[in-house]
């Protein structure tokens, strides 16, 4: 009896000992991922400067994210996050899927670009959809995606995602130096990946990130970016097209008013 005791203790200090090392690399293994994997799903910059991990809670505390713009977009980043609180169940890293208990992303500010007839988040969007093989919106030109072998093999299941304390400045040329800004209405996920069994790290992503950009064109953040840009003289309606966009109606404008001046000059000559 007293060896089996004995053999039963050896094995919960082993399986100890295998966690603690799990969760040590805990903070290199998610730094690492964001730093390589996720320039592969948006196709943009994506940085994270530092991962602190407890070791006896598998808690770990990311500062200093940063997502990049996609091309074509003149504000230095799409969102940025000073500090995301994430929870790991110790017990999970070692299997697939990862069970993270609860991620959650504090005070994100977000440049909300649009251009043309898109913005950078849709452009987010549609390069990540590309990425996990979803249904996309309108094409772009295509961009090559990370090799198979270079893609994170773990699936991981999500239990719990909050963003709260957001803020959203709208950027867009026809604004110049004013600034118009609103409150992201905070967001709360349950059960990422679940009905799957657990996801790959970039379907996930999607799901957070279309929920994202559905509080971006949410009637409680378009209507504050209303009620500025009209004390402005603008609206939201009347950004949908960028430098070249208006040179494109104005010059259509310009040809109508050509045509009609020809068709003025023939009645007077009778051709």
């Amino acid at each position: 009896m007293k060896k089996f005791l004995i053999a039963i203790g050896v094995v919960v200090v082993v399986l100890i000992i295998i966690i603690v090392m799990a969760v040590s690399n805990l903070g290199p293994m998610i730094k690492t991922a964001v730093n390589k994997y996720g320039p592969g799903i948006t196709k943009t910059d994506v940085r994270l400067n530092d991962v602190d991990v407890s070791l006896f809670s598998a808690e770990a505390t990311l500062t200093d994210f940063l997502l990049g713009n996609p091309q074509g977009f003149n504000t230095p980043h799409a969102m940025t996050v000073k500090k995301i609180h994430v929870n790991v169940d110790e017990k999970s890293i070692l299997e697939d899927p990862i069970v993270i208990d609860k991620i959650e992303v504090l005070a994100p500010h977000i440049n909300y670009e649009i251009k043309g007839k898109t913005d950078n988040f849709r452009a987010l969007l549609d390069n990540i959809k590309k990425t996990t093989g979803a249904k996309e919106a309108p094409p772009e030109p295509k961009q090559p995606t990370p090799a198979e072998g270079e893609k994170p093999k773990k699936n991981i299941l999500i239990k719990e995602f909050i963003l709260k304390d957001g803020t959203v400045d709208l950027a867009t040329t026809v604004l110049k130096d004013q600034t118009v800004t609103a409150t992201l209405p905070d967001l709360h996920l349950t059960d990422i990946g679940k009905k799957e069994g657990g996801t790959t790290p970039a379907k996930a992503f999607q799901t957070i990130f279309d929920e994202i950009y559905g509080k971006l064109q949410s009637s409680q953040v378009k209507d504050v970016l209303n009620k500025q840009l009209k004390e402005l003289g603008a609206s939201l309606d009347q950004l949908k097209f960028d430098t070249g966009g208006q040179i494109d109606e104005t010059l259509k404008k310009g040809k109508k008013e050509l045509d009609s001046v020809k068709d003025s000059v023939k009645g007077l000559f009778g051709n």
